[in-house]
């Protein structure tokens, strides 16, 4: 349990003290108290408030209201002082006791620190990458894949059972182009001359499909030259998704990305998904034949003007309502999409989070509705857009065109800078902001680094705690809850402790807001803390963290910095990165 939950336990038990006798207390609105780090540590160490919650609601003075339940707090012997300040604003300090006996907490629990059970172990479908099987995975595609990752890693960190899922879309017209194109490179390697030309503007004709026609040439043969499309087009469409389905999965190994299940849109169709779909939606009466209005200022896909099966998106929540068949009496995109929404609901996901690139922010509204009507409001889908990675080649712009084949691979990236930089960087940013990606960049040893920084940190511990076992061979690194905590009294070091203490809130906060960067920033704060401690054990050597003179100190400040180890390894485990031990 984190600190602040610790202490909104204690209030929540004065408050019900307080309000005990009133009528009202069970229409207060106690949810709105919360306990938080105050803003400047000269004014303590956490901050509440309680009296401004309930001072209107109880018909009170909050500064007087708040001198009562600063008259209950005092009992609690974890405060060491109580202040109120502004309105009715209430400040503790809490006792180096309780600090001490938290740090104590993080050696016993290890890398399990920071664990939860927010999830309640409900069942959390996450959706992410899901690229078209038409090419190979580029930087835009490796940051909504690292997210993805990285959510879900969060979430089943605060106690949900979480499904890592992939839906393969082939059974659109991109897959038709691709086979064509495929069908070109496969003519191409049979010794025909194919240009530019030769491509109609929805193909492919990046380079990445040469092997891939090669390979088809070497194992079909001669036996599809010159036979009408409508024998081969079935057959290249099959092997040329699975083509670049294991590409694509050999990619997102590299990247260290595991996917529990890959879903495939053509096999929704055949098994009748989409038709099922329509009917729940016909008998909800949330179907009708109509005419949308043309679109004002953008352009929407999915818009004709003429009669059209038409889904009442407006009615759950959208601007506009949805077509769900085209002129030649298709299927839409949309349609596909919500039956397989209500497929991962009717295998048990009540709760989804999809993680898109910014090419789709159109889509939030229209799935979101239509997951609401659906399920009847009894799933909820959450949608995070990935916006660009803007790639820097020593400072220049990389242009990408995945149809031109001119744009950056994922695995070109992680062979240039590792995949654990790779990671830590597409992660680095909330994904409403663009990213710029410099290579010279994110490979630099400096502080403004952020993964090296923080890498540094923990490979600087690992070495403290090597060099202690020719200095202390007695000191058992694997057992330091014996050692004396409370000698650590310095204020740099009391202020390790408190951001260290401070990780299981970071970790329930980003989960709740599905913002992993959170942790990445938390990580550079922990590690900038752990080298301002370092650097000033070098100008005073009574704060160095080993003291040959002083056994029990030298064991006290080896917890403590095991601690810092030990929550880096976890947040950056957490982003599927490798702790390193040593420097190169």
């Amino acid at each position: 349990m984190s600190v602040f939950n610790i202490f909104l336990g204690h209030i929540s038990s004065v408050v019900s003290s307080l309000i005990q006798t009133i009528e009202m207390a069970n229409q207060l609105d106690l949810k709105k108290i919360t306990v938080e780090p105050t803003r400047d540590p000269s004014h303590g160490d956490l901050a509440t408030n309680v009296a401004m919650v309930l001072a209107k609601p109880l018909g009170q003075n909050p500064r007087q209201l708040a001198e009562k339940i600063v008259g209950e707090l005092k009992r609690i012997a974890d405060i060491e002082k109580l202040e109120i300040a502004g309105p009715g604003f209430i400040n503790m300090t809490l006792t180096s006791q309780f600090w001490h006996n938290q740090l104590r907490e993080v050696l016993r629990q290890k890398e399990r620190y920071g664990d939860s059970t927010l999830g309640k172990g409900e069942l959390l479908n996450v959706e992410f990458v899901s690229v078209n099987p038409t090419g190979p995975l580029h930087t835009g595609h490796g940051r909504n894949a690292v997210l993805g990752d990285a959510i879900a890693a969060l979430m089943r960190k605060v106690g949900y059972k979480v499904i890592r899922e992939y839906y393969v879309n082939d059974a659109g017209g991109q897959v038709n182009a691709l086979a064509r194109s495929v069908y070109l490179r496969y003519l191409q390697a049979l010794g025909k001359e194919i240009s530019k030309n030769d491509f109609t503007a929805d193909m492919y004709h990046g380079d990445y499909l040469i092997p891939v026609g090669e390979a088809f040439a070497k194992e079909l043969g001669r036996q599809w030259l010159g036979k009408p499309e409508s024998e081969w087009l079935p057959i290249f469409r099959e092997k040329s998704v699975a083509a670049m389905m294991e590409g694509i999965r050999t990619t997102l190994g590299h990247l260290g990305v595991v996917v529990d299940v890959y879903t495939s849109e053509k096999e929704l169709v055949k098994a009748g998904r989409i038709e099922e779909t329509l009917k729940i939606l016909e008998d909800q009466g949330d179907v009708y034949q109509g005419v949308l209005n043309p679109p004002k200022g953008h352009v929407v896909d999915d818009w004709e003007e003429r009669p059209q099966t038409l889904f009442k998106a407006t009615a759950y929540g959208d601007d506009i309502d949805r077509a769900l068949k085209k002129s030649d009496g298709s299927w839409t995109y949309f349609a596909g999409d919500i039956a397989y929404h209500v497929d991962k609901f009717k295998r048990g996901f009540k709760h989804m989070i999809n993680v898109f690139g910014s090419d789709h922010s159109g889509y939030v509204k229209r799935l979101t509705s239509a997951v609401k009507a659906l399920t009847q409001g009894q799933a909820n889908l959450e949608i995070k857009v990935c916006q660009m990675v803007n790639f820097l080649d020593n400072g220049v712009p990389v242009r990408m065109s995945k149809r031109a084949g001119t744009f950056i691979t994922v695995d070109e990236v992680i062979e240039r800078v590792s995949k654990d930089v790779t990671r830590f960087m597409m992660i680095s940013r909330h994904q409403d902001m663009p990213i710029d990606f410099d290579f010279a960049k994110v490979v630099e040893q400096t502080k403004d680094n952020p993964i090296f920084y923080i890498q540094y940190a923990h490979a600087r511990i690992c070495s403290v705690l090597r060099h202690t076992q020719s200095i202390f061979p007695n000191i058992n690194l694997n057992y330091l809850e014996s050692a004396n905590i409370e000698l650590l009294t310095d204020e740099s070091e009391l202020a390790m402790i408190k951001l260290i203490a401070n990780w299981p809130r970071q970790v329930e906060v980003a989960a709740l807001v599905r913002e992993p960067h959170r942790l990445a920033n938390y990580l550079y704060d922990l590690a900038s803390l752990f080298h301002a401690l370092w650097n000033k054990g070098k100008d005073n050597t009574h704060l160095r963290f080993i003291d040959p003179n002083q056994e029990e100190l030298t064991k006290a400040r080896l917890a403590l910095i095991k601690c810092v180890a030990m929550i880096i390894s976890s947040g950056l485990l957490l982003f599927g990165i490798t702790p390193v031990q040593e420097m190169r």
